[in-house]
């Protein structure tokens, strides 16, 4: 079983529920792999490994890292190169103004001085930089003041869609960027086949854009209710809201 956590498993204050670690806790009992599948940096992993009693390996920063929450360490990355970044953040910048950069490493962030923080890193220890091409990176993320995320999408790709794989997780204007062909979908089919699992076996739950890779792929695919459209339209069955344990809901009648 694969899901997405913010959206979709934690709900919106970024809790999980005790239900919802109660039901995970049953997909483990049965002898079924759980994965989580987000786009959360590993640094944003500690609350979600103590509150499920540290279960499971999570895919990060959608695709780019894989984490062992039982250890707590990433154990597999794939990079954006700085020559790739070099050319996307010229090409972008050449072409939309107004653009903000930050990227997200295997460990740590740093993000250009305009770049407006939010979520986790409001408040956050963070480190602002002159370039944010000077090393490869997990993450690359351009935010824009007046540009909405499906509108910013469509740009990127059709700008730097050969050099990168961009995706949004996000109510404002802010396009994820990993290395090219990494997604959701790569690293869980790379773990599935490790555990010699079919995609027709396997269960996942998503909310937004960058988890339709991996619900497509997926054998059975479920969006919450407070889905993005797109994510909607896309799954096999819709369960209730992140709000209302839909994800728990539906683990509690698959795994009895």
């Amino acid at each position: 079983m694969a899901t997405d956590l913010d959206g979709t498993a934690l709900r919106t204050d970024g809790t999980v529920s005790p239900r919802t670690v109660a039901a995970f806790g049953r997909v483990e009992e049965s002898g079924a792999v759980l994965v989580f599948v987000t786009g959360r940096p590993p640094r944003w992993m500690g609350g979600v490994a103590g509150a499920v009693r540290h279960r499971g390996l999570a895919i990060c920063a959608n695709g780019a890292l894989i984490y062992d929450l039982h250890t707590e360490r990433i154990v597999e990355s794939h990079l954006i190169t700085v020559e790739v970044l070099e050319e996307v953040v010229d090409q972008l910048r050449a072409n939309v103004s107004d653009l903000v950069f930050s990227v997200e490493y295997e460990a740590g962030f740093a993000h250009e001085s305009e770049f407006l923080l939010g979520g986790l890193d409001r408040g956050a220890l963070t480190a602002r930089v002159d370039s944010v091409t000077a090393r490869p990176c997990a993450k690359l993320l351009a935010l824009h003041p007046g540009m909405n995320a499906d509108e910013l999408q469509a740009t990127v790709e059709g700008l730097v869609g050969h050099l990168v794989t961009a995706t949004h997780s996000s109510r404002r204007g802010l396009i994820e960027m990993s290395a090219q062909g990494v997604t959701k979908a790569t690293a869980l089919a790379a773990l599935a086949g490790q555990h010699e699992i079919k995609p027709s076996q396997v269960i996942a739950f998503g909310d937004m854009p960058n988890d339709l890779p991996m619900l497509s792929w997926a054998g059975t695919s479920y969006a919450v209710a407070n889905a993005h459209p797109d994510v909607i339209a896309a799954v096999d069955h819709v369960t209730a809201a992140n709000d209302d344990d839909g994800v728990a809901q539906v683990i509690e009648r698959l795994y009895r």
